[in-house]
């Protein structure tokens, strides 16, 4: 089986800082992530002036469409974008929000495109998607099953390769909103690959989503989360991405590597060692009966009576002396 597929959302983490998206490439490749992922956003194309903003970013002045522009970068910048990720042993990945923004990707030869769970109703550039033959990962956040069913068919139509996410659009999202158990609802209902998008702002609920299957995970990267940034709150720090990524490359391991527990024999030496032997915890005579007060448990095994037995010598006869914290033996006993 592939290894899971980490990716690093860098997003609008840049804050329109060509400079501060190619630090957040190196850090992904510090953390060591499969892919960094950008947004692609076209202002004039994506927005108007009557989008709201989705978190009021603090000292942010004008509407959406002009953050939206100065998220911007030219085509140049995006190709030296692509480039680094590449030198960096990174796949690139961005998430289109226009059909400008699926052209200029296409032209890019991005690697794949990821669908953020807003356009999931957006079938015309669903449709341009398929049409470019690139593997598509759709977000569920925003979707119903109704909605996950149409653009699926969609996508089966034309016999698109595609995975899902499990998502939920809550910034930052608590454990109960996590919906892990989605991850095997959509593996049952698609028989497709799936993951988990994770906005929570720590490691535990992508840790916990590759126990459960997910084989891609994905998360917003972030310097510090004290920045003014709308995903700051939500994403995690270099130190955490890479204790992030080291866990669920152990978890992997794990997985990889089912336990049998019937197969012992590589123990036999620690079972006799933490195992019990039965011995007497006072002075016993000859002829006595022995009952359960007189025993005692002792290390080794193997050296008395075992002590899973202890049941089969209550009530038998001493066939001789036997003194306080000795292993009782099956010559102890009387078999007459």
């Amino acid at each position: 089986m592939n290894p899971i597929y980490i990716i690093g959302e860098i997003g609008q983490a840049h804050e329109g800082s060509v400079g501060l998206a190619h630090s957040y490439i190196d850090a992904l490749a510090y953390a060591g992530v499969n892919a960094a992922k950008f947004q692609v956003h076209i202002a004039d194309a994506e927005s108007s002036i009557y989008e709201d903003f989705r978190i009021r970013i603090p000292y942010e002045t004008g509407n959406r469409t002009e953050y939206w522009k100065r998220m911007e970068f030219s085509r140049n910048e995006w190709e030296e974008l692509k480039k680094h990720c590449e030198s960096a042993g990174l796949d690139f990945l961005a998430s289109p929000f226009s059909i400008a923004a699926v052209d200029l990707l296409n032209e890019l030869d991005v690697k794949a495109f990821k669908i953020g769970s807003g356009e999931m109703d957006n079938l015309l550039m669903l449709d341009k998607i398929v049409a470019t033959r690139k593997p598509v990962i759709l977000s569920s956040g925003m979707s119903s099953w109704a909605e996950l069913d149409r653009a699926v068919a969609l996508l089966r139509t034309q016999e698109a390769i595609f995975s899902i996410l499990q998502c939920t659009t809550a910034y930052p999202t608590r454990p109960h909103q996590w919906g892990l158990n989605v991850l095997s609802e959509l593996i049952q209902r698609y028989q497709v690959p799936v993951g988990f998008s994770d906005h929570s702002g720590d490691i535990f609920a992508c840790l916990a989503a590759a126990t459960l299957g997910a084989r891609i995970l994905e998360f917003h990267i972030i310097f510090d989360k004290r920045m003014s940034g709308p995903d700051a709150s939500s994403s995690l720090n270099v130190r955490q991405a890479s204790t992030l990524v080291a866990g669920v490359r152990r978890i992997e391991t794990a997985l990889n590597f089912p336990v049998n527990k019937n197969a012992n024999a590589t123990f036999s030496r620690l079972k006799s060692t933490f195992g019990k032997s039965l011995a007497v915890s006072r002075d016993l005579r000859k002829g006595e009966r022995i009952q359960c007060g007189d025993l005692e448990t002792k290390k080794p095994a193997g050296f008395g009576v075992a002590a899973a037995r202890y049941q089969e010598v209550l009530g038998k006869t001493l066939a001789r002396d036997i003194a306080q914290w000795e292993f009782l033996t099956e010559n102890h006993l009387s078999h007459a």
